[in-house]
């Protein structure tokens, strides 16, 4: 009986990372009055101090088509060549059609394979195992992975829990295939037992069924805190031994930039060396979601001594969802 191949030799590797930063940047000073904040607050909170809100022509397409572009061009690698664009979000209002096809054709890539995928901002490092999936079954020599968010849309700006933390903002990678792996094994799963921690809690139909209302997405800030600190480390971890390494071999952590006080609580729980780069790009760019991990890892690879070498990235949110893996830095 004839035996079907699909996994060529080699892997997935980053060969490009991109980025779209929203031109309005706002402080926490701009959002005190409608909060009843201050400035020194949201710092003690959540390590924010300022974040950028997207403009009327600041789209999910736009920006998430921006930053694809962006990693494109870092790869060196035409449009045309990129097999499956794989777009994560949990802000997109329009329910269909889904934006994926939108945003290839607007890259370049109209002839690609193109979806969305939603697991809010664990959303990024889902899609990254998928791109590693569908190169290492040869079903792709190209995946632009591609996170976006416009978060300004679907939260309250008067909420006192989350108007200052959620921003805009795109973050993109290209994922090609090389002769060597380039991803470790993702570490991954959900408990929906805690789903109302973070979410919407009417759906869509009380639009039709209220006057006046606007659904917004709602967050038990202190629960999602403690769930974070305590859960995410040890999938940090299992993460790491997964891809064969030991945390000393790390170059870099990149968590979903959720908080400054998780990231840094998490840094510590993993015990990095002190040569790591941990990202926290949350101070500048707020919690975008699905874009967070993009945006941040983007940060660090633009500074004029980027780290090298294998780098963990983890996302968790809504959902609940979390992944992490190892990937090397481009």
């Amino acid at each position: 009986m004839p035996t079907l191949t699909r996994r060529r030799a080699g892997g997935a590797r980053l060969l490009g990372v991109g980025a779209y930063r929203p031109r309005r940047v706002v402080s926490n000073d701009d959002l005190c009055a409608a909060i009843d904040s201050s400035d020194d607050w949201i710092r003690q909170r959540s390590g924010i101090v300022s974040r950028r809100h997207a403009g009327p022509d600041e789209t999910i397409p736009a920006m998430a088509a921006a930053a694809g572009r962006d990693a494109l061009e870092a790869a060196g690698v035409a449009p045309g060549r990129v097999d499956a664009v794989v777009v994560a979000s949990m802000s997109n209002l329009q329910q269909s059609p889904p934006i994926g096809p939108e945003i290839a054709t607007r890259v370049g890539s109209g002839r690609a394979a193109a979806f969305d995928l939603g697991a809010a901002c664990a959303g990024f490092c889902h899609a990254l195992a998928v791109a590693d999936g569908l190169i290492c079954a040869g079903s792709a020599e190209h995946v632009l992975v591609i996170g976006a968010e416009r978060m300004t849309d679907i939260i309250d700006p008067a909420d006192r829990s989350t108007a200052f933390l959620f921003a805009d903002g795109a973050g993109a990678v290209l994922v090609g295939s090389g002769e060597r792996p380039g991803f470790g094994p993702v570490v991954w799963g959900s408990d929906g037992t805690r789903a109302g921690l973070i979410g919407h809690p009417e759906t869509w139909l009380a639009v039709r069924d209220k006057p006046d209302f606007w659904p917004t997405m709602r967050m038990a800030g202190p629960e999602v805190f403690r769930w974070a600190v305590q859960e995410m480390a040890p999938l940090a971890r299992s993460a790491v031994a997964a891809a064969g390494l030991e945390v000393a071999d790390l170059a870099a952590f990149v968590p979903h930039q959720a908080n400054l006080r998780i990231i840094d609580k998490l840094a510590a729980a993993l015990g990095l060396p002190p040569a790591a780069r941990v990202a926290r790009d949350v101070v500048s760019a707020g919690n975008t979601s699905a874009a967070s991990v993009a945006l941040a890892l983007h940060a660090l690879l633009d500074c004029p001594d980027p780290p090298r070498g294998p780098a963990l990235l983890a996302g968790f949110g809504a959902g609940l969802s979390y992944s992490a893996l190892v990937v090397e830095l481009p």
